[in-house]
């Protein structure tokens, strides 16, 4: 696994001085005001060259550690990797999505932004390291590094109570609901 910590922090490092390089040389390295407001401080995209290796290091670190736990208790280790991809893939969509969005004004979209997220963390743990590495690199070249992971801090936050506290509860209400009564005849 460190091996594979290493080439994935070694590609996202050569994209980020990659893209900052082509920046500087096509009109200058973008900053990015906080909550869009010019009279808030605006922050650096050079920041991201320090701030994304050291948060893909570290991201990737934890779902080292998770991935170990969850491996001695589970009998099919593959089946985790393939979970930890289909996350990563998931908040890597939905930060394209976002930024997509934002780019191109679809206020439809992003009106809605809070509503998907509930939803889909009471279906995945949005939480995880995978999907918010996945997030953030998806939403990078439109708002740098730092905000997205602001937001998705703070995103994860109510996924973790979403989906550790209200989802097992709406789960016992569908399964008492749905749940068929035992028939049997009282002669």
């Amino acid at each position: 696994m460190t091996k594979m910590k290493i080439l994935i922090t070694g590609v996202v490092t050569v994209f980020i001085f990659g893209f900052l390089f082509w920046e500087h040389f096509h009109g200058g390295v973008a900053s990015h005001h906080i909550l869009q407001q010019q009279n808030l401080p605006a922050i650096s995209n050079w920041w991201n060259g320090l701030f994304l290796p050291v948060l893909t290091w570290f991201l990737l670190s934890r779902t080292e550690k998770r991935l170990g736990k969850q491996s001695s208790e589970v009998h099919q280790p593959n089946n985790l990797h393939g979970k930890v991809i289909k996350l990563f893939v998931t908040g890597l969509v939905l930060g394209v999505l976002i930024a997509t969005s934002f780019t191109n004004g679809y206020s439809l979209f992003l009106d809605n932004v809070p509503y998907i997220i509930l939803v889909l963390s009471l279906i995945i743990p949005i939480y995880y390291s995978e999907f918010i590495l996945g997030f953030i690199l998806g939403m990078t070249y439109t708002f740098g590094a730092i905000l997205p992971t602001v937001f998705i801090l703070v995103l994860a936050a109510i996924g973790i109570i979403t989906y550790r506290f209200i989802r097992p509860l709406i789960l016992k209400l569908i399964m008492k609901f749905t749940a068929k009564p035992d028939k049997s005849p009282n002669h």
